[in-house]
């Protein structure tokens, strides 16, 4: 037999131990391991290769790894839980309260909410905190771009370092692969700050190449804490210079017992990136508002196999009665988000949806238009919005929000580490039902007939990212 048939035959059979591995021993989503197997099928040299990169992750390679820098966090995480379920035993009767406290997302009220829309008022927001912080400036980052808000940002990162205030910074190796590394290096060569890359891009660390840490967190003081869509750059603040569509966000600024808990995820992605302990400020009984703002904080990842921000939203899906809306820039779900939606829509709920009428990554938005399509079917509304909106929030019934980093689909539900706030009140709920319509008002409404009429090639284009979601 010649070298090339040798060959062959050896790629084939090392293809032919990965289909087994997969079907036998890492238990996947079926239709996920169709996915695998058709890319082994299609192609058989490189298929393993595209496995190894996307497909092994960190849930194989690196999950007890990380599980191991936890257990001290979780074991303190748990008690708080308890003691937070004795004093509001009320509460606990909400089953997606009691679902997401057995999920390590501790109960708060003691909290004030601002919810920004605008790239803007966000940053003038976090700056004139950081200028105000006395003992400490946590940030994590999945893109920090090296441009004016970042370098203003950065600036004042330093500035408050040179100062005696402790500065992390925390950005993901992915996000930032086009960012100068001097920019960070700033921060290093200060007096008390340091930055540290998240899974640094590496031809030895390709497994998780597919695994990106997703969150924006900056926890200040230990007491204020920001979190949602927004990262660090230009285009946020809409005022890049490249020829870029508007761009509409939404971020949240946290004062109150619940920063505790952004402060706890911060600290439990920079041990692991570092092996260095964070002490974070034990804020119980430390807060007595008047107005209380119920919330819980959830951390889901490839390092969980509960998928805790995509399940809350299910049971909030679930759980409405009048009304479901959505925001978010790519509308990839499941088929158990697939299906919730149908239920509650054939159930009597106003479920509505809104997605960008300007793509930034036409692959995704072609697997986003495959899935709209049954969203129309269902008799759900959709909404083009002029420009690209990146914001990810779900509101319920003027009753329950949730707003974060996570988008609404299977990449943010299963493969990346994110951050979400699930907020129980009821003005709040409104502002966010408010924000809505009124972004409504300038969108373009997505009709079924308009659906059916895009052409032969976009249907194309549509069916064949599709086959790919599950496992990209």
């Amino acid at each position: 037999m010649s070298g090339i048939g040798n060959f062959i035959w050896i790629v084939y059979f090392i293809n032919f131990a990965i289909i087994i591995t997969i079907v036998c021993f890492q238990k996947r989503n079926p239709i996920a391991s169709m996915a695998w197997i058709m890319c082994f099928v299609a192609l058989p040299v490189v298929g393993g290769l595209i496995f190894l990169v996307f497909g092994v992750g960190v849930s194989t390679l690196t999950n007890r790894k990380y599980r191991e820098k936890l257990e001290v966090n979780e074991k303190y995480i748990l008690e708080r839980q308890k003691e937070y379920a004795e004093k509001h035993s009320e509460i606990t009767s909400n089953t997606l309260v009691n679902y997401l406290l057995n999920c390590d997302s501790v109960y708060t009220d003691n909290n004030e909410v601002e919810i920004f829309t605008s790239g803007k008022d966000k940053y003038k927001r976090l700056f004139e905190d950081i200028e105000n912080a006395k003992e400490s400036i946590d940030l994590l980052y999945f893109i920090f771009n090296d441009d004016v808000t970042g370098n203003t940002l950065m600036d004042l990162l330093v500035k408050k370092s040179d100062e005696g205030v402790r500065v992390r910074l925390l950005y993901d190796g992915g996000g930032t692969m086009l960012t100068s590394k001097k920019l960070f290096k700033r921060l290093d060569n200060s007096k008390n700050g340091q930055a540290v890359e998240f899974f640094p891009v590496r031809l030895s660390s390709l497994y998780k190449i597919n695994h990106r840490n997703h969150r924006k967190i900056v926890v200040i003081d230990g007491i204020i804490a920001y979190l949602g869509g927004m990262n660090i750059g230009d285009e946020y603040a809409n005022i890049s210079k490249k020829k870029r569509p508007p761009f509409r966000d939404t971020h949240i600024r946290i004062f109150g017992e619940a920063a505790e808990y952004a402060a706890r995820c911060f600290a439990m992605d920079w041990e692991f990136s570092t092996g260095e302990q964070v002490r974070v400020k034990n804020l119980a009984e430390m807060f007595d508002m008047d107005e209380k703002l119920p919330m819980q904080i959830v951390a889901s990842g490839p390092d969980s196999k509960n998928e805790e921000i995509k399940s809350g939203m299910i049971k909030m899906i679930n759980g409405a009665k009048k009304y479901v809306y959505i925001q978010t820039p790519y509308f990839v779900p499941d088929q158990a988000f697939l299906t919730a939606l149908e239920i509650a829509k054939k159930s009597g709920v106003d479920v509505r949806i809104m997605i960008p009428g300007i793509p930034d990554k036409k692959y995704v938005y072609h697997t986003t238009m495959s899935y709209i399509g049954e969203a129309l079917d269902f008799g759900i509304k959709v909404y083009l919005y002029p420009g690209f909106i990146h914001a990810k929030t779900v509101t319920a019934d003027d009753k329950i929000l949730t707003i974060g980093s996570a988008n609404t689909d299977i990449r943010s539900f299963e493969l990346l580490f994110e951050i979400n706030a699930f907020m129980y009140d009821e003005k709040t709920a409104k502002l966010s039902r408010e924000i809505f319509e009124k972004d409504m008002a300038s969108c373009t409404v997505l009709s079924c007939e308009q659906y059916k009429k895009r052409g032969v090639l976009k249907m194309m284009q549509e069916g064949f990212f599709r086959l790919f979601s599950p496992i990209m």
